[in-house]
């Protein structure tokens, strides 16, 4: 089990990495990560839905991604509450008061879920969860050591020397947790280093005569890490203006946006310049295109987007002869209405929509999580992506739709057809479809789905250069 010093020091990438090493191997591998709180998420083989690490994680095992890997998933839709999904399957929203009184009652179905992994696999890679040495959050603990405890897991703690004090870091976790939680850390690891790494070997050597355990690497920093899939919002301050191309395409940077992966394949265009617009910044004036992205809170993120203007500017766009999208929120914010009787994202009512699509939506308890493959009705091409979200979407406007689902429309157009939503997550992985859309912009050469591929295999070829990865089985049991 990899457990941080603290968030974002690399878990998920080193877990990623060490599973396409050892299915390199031939070792039959799979990811695990108890809880996670995240936006980003992505639909399994077996109808529901995991954090995106994980998934990115199952894909670097060369496995399907299944519900097990990632039994509880915490999705924020307000800033003291949550939608608890558990193997896969919305349970309830929950304020966080709530749910850390609650949560211990679910460490039955995590274990089970990981002992269901591990009857099928040589070895589990599990990934904690923020900081180690969060002692405030030990009791009823899913994340960290409450798991390693319950199942019996050996720990390797990962600290970041990029963002500094990651010997302090390191060093201290061990004095500020449990002596019975210290013990189960069985080797530390230095991630994201720059520079020589001979300079360091000094520090190296006092976190292991202070901690008693081998201390792996350091790790150099891995310059492609961006070209990967994002976990969450922590990586959004590399979105705010990415690119210089001359095809400006504008995101509103909405408080409650989801499943934000969508716009990897458009950042990693050399023609788009992509600009996350942050809250009190206008969308630009010379944008070509405005993708209005997913949200966990459609009509609050709404309210957020006309407190920002952003509506105003929208409106503009669309009048001086620009395209607009929506994807999932973002489609159900440019119809006439949404509404959410039973207060499935909040207090009950009807939120006035943006008006662009000549559609309504009605928010209900079932969500929808599926694998799709369609066809882009305009162009003919096919796209690949999934569905995830909770609400029905009719209207006139409908009945031009923006995909073919099997025989199933998918969508809306409207009547000039400069203004598109679909609740298709993942469409601009097609590189067909994406040089449809973005014309002389697209880059001729740019495979996405195929970069993914070799750049999980160039981190694990970091990883293998850097890590005594036999050394680091030897302490799995």
């Amino acid at each position: 089990m990899f457990m941080g010093t603290g968030s974002d020091v690399g878990k998920s990438l080193i877990v990623a990495g060490l599973c396409r090493a050892l299915a390199n191997r031939g070792l039959r591998v799979a990811p695990f990560k108890p809880q996670n709180m995240s936006n980003n998420a992505a639909v399994t083989a077996d109808g529901g839905e995991i954090g995106r690490a994980q998934a990115l994680q199952a894909r670097a095992s060369r496995r399907e991604p299944v519900t097990a890997m990632n039994p509880v998933l915490l999705k924020p839709e307000q800033e003291t509450g949550a939608q608890v999904v558990v193997r896969g399957q919305r349970r309830a929203s929950m304020s966080a008061r709530s749910y850390w009184a609650e949560r211990g009652k679910l460490m039955p179905e995590v274990v089970a879920a990981f002992h269901e992994l591990a009857a099928d696999v040589d070895i589990v890679l599990v990934e904690g969860a923020g900081s180690a040495s969060e002692v405030n959050l030990r009791g009823n603990d899913l994340a960290n050591f409450g798991f390693a405890e319950a199942a019996k897991v050996p720990v390797v703690l990962v600290g970041d020397i990029h963002r500094g004090g990651v010997i302090a870091s390191v060093v201290g976790t061990f004095a500020v947790i449990a002596p019975e939680d210290a013990a189960r850390i069985k080797a530390t690891m230095i991630n994201k280093f720059q520079g020589d790494p001979s300079l360091f070997a000094s520090g190296v050597a006092f976190i292991r005569e202070r901690t008693d355990v081998p201390c792996f690497g350091p790790v150099p920093w891995f310059a492609d890490a961006g070209r990967l899939p994002a976990e969450d919002v922590l990586a959004l301050e590399d979105y705010t203006a990415n690119g210089k191309g001359s095809y400006t395409i504008g995101v509103p940077r909405l408080p409650r946006i989801a499943n934000f992966d969508d716009l990897d394949p458009l950042r990693a265009e050399p023609g788009v310049r992509l600009i996350l617009v942050t809250p009190g910044t206008p969308i630009p004036r010379d944008a070509d295109l405005v993708i209005l992205p997913g949200s966990k809170a459609t009509r609050s993120d709404l309210d957020a987007l006309r407190a920002n203007g952003w509506d105003t500017d929208i409106k503009a766009h669309h009048r001086a002869g620009g395209q607009v999208l929506g994807i999932c929120g973002g489609y159900q914010m440019l119809g006439r209405t949404i509404a959410d009787p039973d207060g499935i994202e909040g207090a009950p009512g009807t939120s006035e929509g943006l008006g662009l699509l000549d559609v309504e939506t009605v928010l209900s308890p079932a969500k929808q999580l599926r694998v799709e493959n369609a066809i882009h009705r305009q162009s003919g091409l096919p796209i690949a992506g999934y569905h995830m979200h909770m609400g029905v979407t009719s209207g006139p406007d409908t009945a031009r739709a923006f995909a073919q689902v099997g025989d199933k429309a998918e969508g809306a157009v409207s009547a000039n057809g400069r203004v598109a939503g679909t609740y298709l997550h993942g469409l601009f992985t097609a590189d067909d479809f994406r040089g449809f859309m973005l014309g002389d912009a697209a880059g001729p050469d740019l495979a996405y789905e195929a970069g993914i591929e070799a750049t999980l295999d160039a981190l694990a070829a970091h990883l293998e250069a850097h890590l005594d990865i036999d050394a680091l089985l030897a302490l799995a049991e």
